[in-house]
């Protein structure tokens, strides 16, 4: 099953700098995305639809020594995630939301710098004219130490242990590992052929105890042969567009050997609970070996889905 709107719920490259040391951002190194393999509800319950990245130039620089002085910020002061303090998964990206839309993002992005411990390499880009990002070209190595500034703004956060499920389709399988070694296994069932579901790097976001998931919001009527409204436990969203891991009693039967969903991973009701009281914010979900083709980098939860 997959999901767009939340209707009830009770939970919710550049280089930079060695240790020390900062780089203040400059030009952008942007990606364009394909047009969406999976389909979701633009006006998500407590989320925004992401804007597709802004084109522009591509650019390196080398870390450098010594303290830089920012440029003067051309923005009020936006909102950072990570938090300061937080703790996150390997597949989080920095995310500065600025309160109006930027003209000029060079300047921007001249009041902004990354800093972590140990170095790391990754690409800034910006998602429309009011949100810029950042990440590691790969996945963060665990322990990472990773400050922002932006204008005002500031954020300290760490990255947790290396935390990463993966959902083969081959073996209708879920396998978590943490820091490489395996530490559960569990059957799912995943799209059907007729809702498959796309291959990617997701990203682990909010989370319901329980939920209902209503087709009607992304579009098919809930009276429609493929249309639902179901209600389910322990959902952990891991798309924009509307896929979760979530607590499936119905399909027991079929995980582990057939894919009977709507495009959701589904698992069985402890395997539900476990993953959404383990999962980390910002850990990676793999989804690999469907017929479904890519998902779409741009969702908001798959920066690290190749583009």
């Amino acid at each position: 099953m997959r999901f767009g709107r939340t209707t009830l719920g009770r939970v919710g490259r550049l280089m930079i700098a060695v240790a020390g040391t900062a780089l203040v951002l400059g030009a952008s190194a942007v990606t364009a995305s394909a047009d969406p393999v999976w389909p979701g509800d633009p006006d998500i319950t407590g989320l925004s639809t992401p804007d597709t990245p802004t084109p522009g130039p591509t650019s390196s620089a080398p870390s450098t020594s010594g303290e830089q002085r920012l440029g003067r910020a051309n923005f009020s002061i936006p909102t950072l995630n990570p938090a300061d303090g937080e703790t996150v998964g390997v597949a989080q990206p920095v995310i500065i939301s600025f309160q109006a839309a930027i003209d000029d993002k060079m300047t921007a992005e001249k009041a902004i710098r990354v800093t972590t411990k140990p170095a790391v390499e990754g690409s800034l880009y910006w998602v429309g004219n009011k949100e810029l990002r950042w990440k590691p070209d790969e996945f963060w190595p665990a322990q990472t130490k990773v400050s922002v500034e932006a204008g005002s703004a500031t954020s300290n956060f760490s990255i947790g242990e290396s935390w990463i499920a993966t959902a083969d389709d081959n073996t209708h399988t879920i396998t978590v590992t943490v820091d490489g070694n395996v530490v559960r296994t569990m059957p799912t069932s995943m799209g059907s052929n007729h809702h498959p579901t796309p291959n990617g790097v997701y990203t682990v976001g909010e989370r319901f105890a329980d939920m209902y998931m209503d087709s009607s919001t992304y579009g098919v009527p809930v009276d429609s042969p493929d249309g639902y409204r179901t209600y389910v436990e322990y959902a952990t969203r891991v798309s924009n567009s509307g896929i979760f891991v979530h607590a499936a009693p119905w399909s027991v039967g079929q995980q582990g050997n057939t894919n009977v969903s709507h495009g959701c991973v589904n698992v069985s009701p402890d395997d539900g609970r476990w993953f959404f009281e383990n999962a980390p914010k910002g850990a990676p979900v793999v989804v690999q070996n469907t017929v479904g083709g890519t998902m779409d980098p741009a969702d908001g939860l798959t920066d690290f889905t190749a583009r």
